[in-house]
C-alpha cells in the first residue's frame, strides 16, 4: 500500500510501522514462494480477478527489480477415480478464469514429472515461483528512496481520532496521520480493535508445517506438484514445490496454532490461545471439521503419515527423504457463525482501512490489493 501511495503521488508523506526488528518475518517470508495462477478461485471473485491481474504486475516488478523468479507451470494430480470429477470441475474453473489449463493423461503427466503417480492431471502453465522476501526488500528500498518514514520495532498500541487526524500510539511513540491502513496479517483483528474498529471476523491462526527433500531426493520433483483440493476446505493440501533456490519443499498441512506466531507445537501464547478458545466462531468451525482436524494433527505428529500424503503424488519418496523445514502460520478469518472467509475482506472505519482477510494468493495479488485499498482512501 505504501509503495502504491508514493507511486501515485510522490509528494505524499508515508509512514510504515512494523512491530518486528526486520521485514518479512512472518507470512511474507514463510510461504511457499509460489506465484499463483488464479486456478482455484470462484470466477468473478476478488481472489480470481486480483490474482490474474496481480501475476502480470508482480512479474513485471520482478523483472524491473531483478528479483529471482521463474514461470514453471504446475501439475494438479488425480490419483483416484473419485477425484476425476473434481479435476474436471477445476479445469472448467481455470478456463473461466482465463487460464490455458488443460487436462493430460498419465503418460503426458510423466513427461512433465517422471516420478508422479497420476490417473490424470491438469497442466497449468501460468504458475511460477519467486523470492517473496526479495520482493519485500525491493519495496522497502524504493520506499526509503522516496523518503518514506520506515519504523521497525513500532507496535501499534492504540489510537486517538481527532477532527482532522488520527494519532496512532506505538511502542516507539505517537504517530500522527491523516489516514491509516491496517495490514497486520496475523494480528490484523487485534490492531483493528486497538484502532477503534469492531471487525466482523476473528483471526484464527493455522500452522502450516513443511518438510524439505534431502539432496538425494530432489530429483524426484522437477517443478510444482499438487493434489486435487477438497472443495470444502480453504487449504490446497500437502504439495511439492521446487523453489527458486532449487530446494524442494513439501507441505503444508494445517493445524491450529497455539499462538498467532506459533511456528512449533511448543510455541504457546496463553492470551492468543484464550482468545481463540473464547470465540464462538472457532467452536462452530471445529464442530464441522472434527474429522479433518484430527487427521491434520495426526499427520503433524507422524512422519509416516506426512510421508504417506506425499507418496500419493510421488510414490518413490521415502520417510528418510524428508527433513524439517520452517513452518508458516495462516491468518484465517472466521465469522461468528464458524464460516471461513474465502475471499479477501477489507473494512473501513472512520479514517482507518482494515485488511482483515488476505490469505493466499495475497502475495501474488499484492499490487492489486494495494490498488483496491488505496482506492478506498479519500
Amino acid at each position: 500500500m505504501a509503495h502504491r501511495l508514493v507511486t501515485d503521488d510522490p509528494s505524499v508523506r508515508v509512514t510504515v510501522l512494523e512491530k518486528e526488528t526486520g521485514w518479512s518475518k512472518h507470512q511474507t517470508g514463510r510461504n511457499s514462494g509460489v506465484v499463483h495462477s488464479g486456478l482455484y478461485y470462484a470466477p468473478g471473485s476478488a481472489k480470481a480477478r486480483w490474482c490474474r491481474a496481480g501475476v502480470a504486475e508482480l512479474l513485471a516488478f520482478a523483472e524491473e527489480a531483478d528479483i529471482p523468479h521463474a514461470v514453471t507451470g504446475k501439475l494438479v494430480v488425480a490419483t483416484d477415480r473419485a477425484e476425476l470429477p473434481r479435476l474436471e470441475a477445476l479445469r472448467q474453473r481455470g478456463l473461466a478464469n482465463g487460464l490455458a489449463v488443460r487436462e493430460i493423461d498419465a503418460d503426458e503427466a510423466r513427461e512433465h514429472e517422471p516420478h508422479v503417480a497420476a490417473l490424470a492431471a491438469l497442466h497449468v502453465p501460468e504458475t511460477g515461483i519467486i523470492d517473496y522476501p526479495a520482493v519485500c526488500a525491493a519495496l522497502v528500498e524504493r520506499l526509503a528512496a522516496a523518503g518514506a518514514d520506515l519504523r521497525l520495532g513500532a507496535e501499534v498500541l492504540g489510537a486517538r481520532e481527532g477532527a482532522t487526524e488520527v494519532t496512532v500510539e506505538t511502542s516507539g511513540g505517537p504517530v500522527p496521520a491523516d489516514l491509516v491502513v491496517n495490514c497486520a496479517g496475523l494480528h490484523t483483528d487485534v490492531v483493528a480493535r486497538r484502532l477503534g474498529h469492531d471487525p466482523s471476523v476473528r483471526i484464527v491462526p493455522f500452522r502450516g508445517e513443511y518438510r524439505e527433500l534431502a539432496p538425494g531426493a530432489t530429483h524426484l520433483v522437477r517443478g510444482l506438484v499438487y493434489p486435487v483440493p477438497d472443495p470444502e476446505l480453504p487449504f490446497l493440501g500437502v504439495h511439492l514445490t521446487r523453489g527458486i533456490d532449487g530446494h524442494v519443499h513439501a507441505g503444508p498441512n494445517a493445524v491450529l496454532a497455539l499462538a498467532r506466531e506459533g511456528y512449533r507445537w511448543r510455541d504457546v501464547a496463553p492470551r492468543d490461545l484464550a482468545g481463540t478458545l473464547a470465540y464462538p466462531g472457532f467452536w462452530r468451525l471445529a464442530r464441522h471439521q472434527v474429522r479433518t482436524g484430527a487427521q491434520e494433527v495426526a499427520r503433524s505428529l507422524s512422519e509416516r503419515r506426512f510421508g504417506d500424503s506425499l507418496r500419493r503424488l510421488v510414490p518413490a519418496l521415502q520417510d528418510e527423504d524428508l527433513r524439517p523445514a520452517d513452518a508458516g502460520v495462516r491468518a484465517q478469518a472466521v465469522r461468528p457463525d464458524g464460516g471461513l472467509v474465502d475471499d479477501f475482506l477489507v473494512e473501513r472505519s472512520g479514517r482507518c482501512v482494515h485488511v482483515l482477510n488476505a490469505p493466499s494468493p495475497a502475495a501474488t495479488a499484492c499490487f492489486q490489493i494495494a490498488r483496491h485499498v488505496v482506492g478506498l482512501l479519500p
